[in-house]
């Protein structure tokens, strides 16, 4: 397939799927790795050098750190199992995990870093099975929330680039390689189409390379001293299975950094899919799963290779809004790219010579896609004045922290000065709030029946009782009744009859919001959405069902909201019903 016949099926563009030509994935997989490659290299520089560990196991460290990213990031675009997204996720090494890196190595050297990162990957391992259990705090608000200060934490380094010349190049140097970069990108995205938009990263980072080179700024001579191909003298550190006070002094905060990584990569993952789709689906979290999951396989690589954490980088789903191409071919080439630079310096340095103001030019439309995607999944959601509050403080709470406006002194001492991350400090606003007014609802009802038609009675005497409990009259307490059956008769319509059926259980919680309720139902899982059946309906071809559709079409009549979260071996329904209202004599 040329290029030219994929721009003409413009369709299979927004779509993980799509089958691109391996240029073009090349291509694409090329500028996100301008992105996410001087991380992946200048952190484990740093905290190796702040450690005082030696060149030899400095230079491991950044080998390891590019393989293994380069393998996590091959296995989210893959998808193995349960392992994986099955998206464009890109992985780098973690800042977040730079400070207690140093203090791991410290105190331990290289082997207690590696026992304190395999513990990390465990308790991602284990936060990816039960992710379920944490529906109710890890809301499209608060990873919106985190989405959206991602670049409120990156920006202030990136806007330091602009400046990272030597004081002997002419002044106009940085700004106007800047400005080049910055240009030529933003206008062939806005008035480009076809295959030209596609490359316009690439075009502005030659172009501002090619100006920034005429003032002497493109470091030929790092091009020039590195080898073709090689690799460090292996230095690995075994790992420190006495695990002394060290070790359990520094576990709470390696614990807290795995919490914070989960979180960025839950955003991530949850992001990916709102850009990745020509026509917007509801969240899968067993995608979510999949993408914490292969994020733990990355930190178990990192451990036992004696590096540090990595965790997901903000870029794929920006460079999907920019090209309009959603393949994860492109991260799974992107992973293949990253390993291949481990053993390629020379190619390894060509990207690293490209100068600082470039890099920030071009990061800047990165991050500002970045934040407009954090607005989109809070709205996509739905928001109400709860949401708003709880997305608008701690956003702000985020900038505070992170300039360093809000009780400085207080906060550079506390937990290790963590709270100076303004996506961490925002993420934990968001999350304490979030939590505070989960906990402080009404408590439900409840009720566990068998997962068959045989429970409708009980289901229906328990939603009956409910609604007289709550003194709703007999049209709210029938349109109750309807909605509990169309949405069991819909999850049991999903389910492929087998030998475990029988054991299958529902859970089902009735709870008062306002004049409304809320129905709960937790059931075995079904491969389709009921959110997005309920929102194509009308557009389904003829091989749908008709007592499917008839079912769901009762349902979306009867609810004034239906959000179907699906988790590995599990399904969650949630229904709002809202009494009927007369208003001018019309009923809605």
């Amino acid at each position: 397939m040329g290029i030219g016949r994929f721009d003409r099926h413009s369709g299979d563009r927004l779509h993980p799927d799509g089958k691109i030509p391996l240029p073009l994935a090349l291509g694409l997989a090329l500028q996100i790795t301008g992105l996410v490659l001087p991380g992946i290299v200048l952190i484990p520089t740093i905290v190796f050098r702040a450690a005082g560990e030696s060149e030899a196991v400095l230079l491991w460290a950044v080998f390891a750190s590019l393989v293994v990213c380069g393998v996590t990031t091959m296995l989210q675009g893959l998808r193995v199992g349960r392992l994986g997204a099955g998206y464009i996720l890109s992985i780098g090494t973690s800042g977040a995990a730079i400070a207690v890196s140093i203090a791991a190595l410290e105190a331990g050297g290289t082997s207690l870093l590696a026992s304190l990162v395999l513990a990390l990957a465990l308790f991602q391992f284990a936060f990816s099975a039960r992710l379920s259990l944490f529906r109710r705090i890890l809301t499209p608000t608060v990873t919106g929330t985190v989405i959206m200060l991602t670049p409120v934490t990156v920006m202030p380094f990136i806007f330091e680039l602009l400046e990272n010349v030597s004081k002997e190049t002419n002044p106009l140097a940085a700004p106007l390689s800047a400005f080049t970069t910055l240009l030529v990108i933003c206008g062939i995205v806005l008035r480009a189409g076809g295959t030209l938009r596609l490359w316009a990263p690439v075009i502005g980072i030659v172009a501002g390379s090619a100006v920034s080179g005429a003032f002497g700024l493109y470091d030929v001579d790092l091009i020039a001293r590195a080898s073709w191909i090689g690799i460090p003298e292996i230095a690995w550190p075994g790992l420190g299975l006495d695990l002394g006070p060290a070790f359990w002094v520094l576990l709470p905060a390696f614990l807290f950094i795995a919490l914070i990584c989960t979180i960025q990569t839950i955003s991530g993952s949850v992001a990916i899919q709102r850009v990745s789709w020509a026509v917007p689906r509801a969240v899968d979290f067993r995608v979510v799963q999949g993408a914490v999951a292969a994020d733990g396989v990355g930190n178990l690589l990192s451990g036992l290779a004696g590096s540090m954490p990595v965790g997901f980088r903000p870029t794929g789903a920006s460079m999907v809004e920019i090209t309009g191409i959603s393949s994860r071919r492109i991260g799974i080439t992107l992973g293949a790219v990253l390993i291949a630079l481990s053993c390629l310096p020379k190619a390894l340095a060509v990207i690293l010579a490209i100068p600082g103001p470039v890099v920030a030019a071009f990061i800047t439309i990165t991050m500002a896609t970045i934040f407009i995607i954090g607005m989109k999944v809070i709205l996509q959601d739905g928001i109400d004045y709860r949401n708003g509050l709880i997305a608008g403080v701690s956003f702000w709470i985020g900038v505070g922290f992170q300039n360093g406006v809000i009780f400085p002194g207080f906060v550079s001492n506390f937990v290790g000065g963590l709270l100076q991350n303004g996506m961490m400090a925002g993420g934990l606003a968001a999350i304490a709030m979030t939590a505070f007014v989960e906990l402080t609802k009404p408590r439900p009802s409840r009720i566990e029946v068998g997962f068959e038609i045989s429970s409708l009675n009980e289901i229906r005497k328990f939603i009956g009782a409910f609604a007289t409990r709550n003194g709703w009259d007999e049209a709210m307490a029938a349109r109750l009744d309807a909605a509990g059956e169309e949405t069991l008769l819909t999850l049991l319509d999903q389910e492929e009859v087998d030998d475990e059926h029988e054991r299958r259980r529902l859970f089902l919680a009735a709870r008062r919001e306002g004049d409304g309720a809320v129905l709960e139902f937790v059931a075995s899982k079904g491969e389709e959405n009921l959110q997005d059946r309920i929102a194509l309906l009308g557009e389904a071809g003829a091989e749908d069902p008709i007592e499917r559709e008839v079912s769901l079409r009762m349902l979306r009549h009867l609810a004034s909201s239906v959000r179907h979260q699906q988790y590995h071996g599990t399904d969650i329904v949630t229904v709002r019903v809202e009494p009927l209202r007369v208003v001018s004599g019309v009923r809605p």
